[in-house]
């Protein structure tokens, strides 16, 4: 398939601070990308630069092969979410829906049916007159969906649409929403600081640090094959310790003494990890830490602790009680470990 909207050596700065630098990225007609980073990362800029409001300093964005860098918001046909969502609250729900088509001339009878649609779609059937006052949270959302696809837009923007919401309204929502984009196939791009919504939600995921797209590919590639001590850490293999590697090929906890060339980071999941009572052999399939539980956390499915253990705080789960004081091991095979040279970043081989 070839590239739909397609984001090219893009650059924004607010004054002298550069908020994103060089940006390049290309979505397919009908996909859902996510755009994921924590706060500050550059991730609305973005999206805000593709909606138009934004102005780049630098670089292009294309939609459909349509140069739209300098057009303005309502002349790009691309729709937004916020996280707000931005409901009149004097309106109700068929007001709302419909506002969009109002403003661009559309007759009556034309609004009617076109919210009608809408309602049916996004199961509010019955709800045309509802005050969106009196809706919950997750109705609301739903509402600002149906404004912002009523235009029939060229492109969906969302801005962290459910972060306001509930958790258990947030999962159903997640799918139903991946349900509705792929049943009406709507190229969209959605913004999100919480890894598990990404990788839900997305057909494809762009890491964003610091300004910058670190990694593009698809959730699964994302999460098991991380290309930086940034992005593992960032998906959840927030683990991180300085390992070196013995002449026998054993992997070992760096000690205060060894060299910064020679050491590598490695970072794992507290779920790929186990923890034992007594002390283990190393083994060049295992690698084997020593120390003490620091603290118990109970997590209904079991327990996580803090470890202390060569110099670093490690987090592993297990389903056996463990006092805290308790001399332990974490026990983590050579395969769940992501191996990065510090400086670098970049993944080692293993």
């Amino acid at each position: 398939m070839a590239t739909y909207l397609s984001i090219e050596s893009l650059s924004v700065s607010y004054g002298t601070a550069c908020v994103l630098e060089r940006v390049s990225l290309g979505v397919e007609r009908g996909e859902m990308i996510a755009l994921l980073g924590s706060s500050g990362c550059g991730k609305t800029t973005l999206l805000r630069a593709i909606a138009g409001f934004v102005s780049p300093s630098e670089g292009t964005i294309r939609v459909g092969g349509e140069d739209i860098t300098g057009l303005p918001p309502e002349k790009r046909g691309t729709a937004m979410m916020f996280q707000s969502y931005a409901l009149w609250p004097h309106m109700n729900v068929a007001g709302n829906i419909g506002y969009g088509l109002k403003m661009r001339g559309w007759d009556k009878g034309a609004i009617a049916q076109r919210v009608e649609e809408m309602l049916t779609l996004l199961q509010l059937s019955g709800f045309a007159q509802r005050p969106v006052t009196q809706l919950s949270g997750g109705q609301r959302q739903r509402v600002a969906l149906g404004r912002a696809l009523a235009v029939d837009p060229r492109l969906l923007l969302l801005d962290e649409p459910m972060s306001n919401l509930d958790y258990k309204v947030r999962l159903e929502l997640r799918h139903e929403l991946r349900a509705l984009q792929r049943r009406i196939g709507i190229t969209a791009v959605y913004v999100t600081h919480d890894r598990e919504e990404a990788l839900t939600l997305a057909d494809r995921i762009a890491v964003i640090d610091a300004g910058r797209v670190v990694q593009v590919g698809a959730p699964e590639e994302i999460f098991h094959r991380p290309e930086s001590a940034f992005v593992a850490g960032f998906m959840g293999a927030d683990n991180a310790l300085d390992l070196v590697r013995t002449d026998d090929g054993l992997l070992v906890a760096a000690g205060a003494d060894t060299p910064t060339d020679a050491r590598m980071r490695a970072h794992f999941r507290s779920d790929a990890a186990r923890l034992a009572a007594a002390p283990e052999r190393l083994t060049s399939d295992t690698l084997v830490l020593n120390g003490v539980v620091s603290q118990s956390v109970y997590v209904g499915q079991g327990y996580r602790y803090r470890v202390r253990a060569d110099g670093a705080d490690v987090w592993v789960n297990a389903s056996e009680r463990y006092a805290e004081g308790t001399a332990a091991c974490v026990v983590v095979p050579r395969t769940a470990l992501l191996l990065f040279p510090g400086p670098s970043g970049l993944r080692v081989l293993t």
